[in-house]
């Protein structure tokens, strides 16, 4: 039996389990899947079926490596790596949160683990309004100050932010301008819901470390999304 194979039959029997979300978003009121809640169970069913699972890092890519110790076939999923700066911690915190983040994410990934859509519960949308008229976009704002963003869509990774230091320390506000600057560059809805995707550990740290801001990120994702016809 191949690596596929077994992690497909693995799939299946997690599924059959009962997992619980142990984790909450209280400001938008969605719970979420934490690492414990979920890789006890992935580590036992793993075990049984000769699966070993392993989480490497480099600079660029955290990389989740599944074999099958029968025949030794192998399955890699790769996640791009992102910074955080989370106050008051040291640089090696920092690391350790990423990597958290990191594994969460792969191990969702290879298992199929599903949650809620997190834009769509954040913001809470209305009904679709069908043949919305598309508001005329307002003139592009110059990037902030040693902050860069991807915007080309249809390439991967087109919409993830990347942030470098910038002088006046202000973190927050420099996701919030770039942001908004891949919004001008969005072509639809789907776009929208993309750019959030891409940058979920930016805009998870933003929502913990300071919610005013993060407040106003969704309410811009909204505002951006319902200027596009639903379909």
């Amino acid at each position: 039996m191949s690596v596929h194979k077994k992690l497909m039959e693995a799939r299946i029997e997690l599924q059959g389990t009962q997992l619980k979300k142990s984790g909450l978003n209280k400001f938008a009121g969605y719970s979420y899947f934490e690492l414990g809640d979920f890789l006890p169970t992935i580590q036992a069913i793993f075990n049984r079926m000769n699966l070993c699972g392993v989480v490497s890092y480099s600079i660029e890519y955290a990389t989740l490596t599944i074999t099958d110790t029968d025949d030794g076939t192998v399955i890699v999923i790769t996640s791009p790596m992102a910074e955080a700066n989370l106050k008051g911690t040291h640089p090696i915190q920092n690391l350790g949160a990423v990597e958290t983040y990191q594994r969460r994410y792969l191990w969702m990934t290879a298992l199929e683990l599903v949650e809620h859509d997190i834009l769509d519960a954040s913001t809470g949308f209305d009904a679709p309004q069908k043949h919305a008229p598309k508001p005329e976009p307002a003139p592009r704002p110059a990037a902030p100050k040693s902050t860069k963003t991807q915007t080309t869509a249809g390439k991967p990774g087109a919409w993830q932010i990347t942030l470098h230091e910038r002088e006046d320390g202000d973190w927050a506000t420099a996701i919030l301008d770039a942001t908004d600057i891949a919004l001008q560059v969005a072509q639809s809805a789907i776009d929208v819901q993309d750019i959030f995707k891409a940058n979920r550990i930016h805009f998870d740290r933003l929502k913990e470390e300071t919610p005013t801001i993060y407040d106003d990120l969704l309410a811009m994702l909204k505002k951006a999304k319902l200027s596009y016809p639903q379909e």
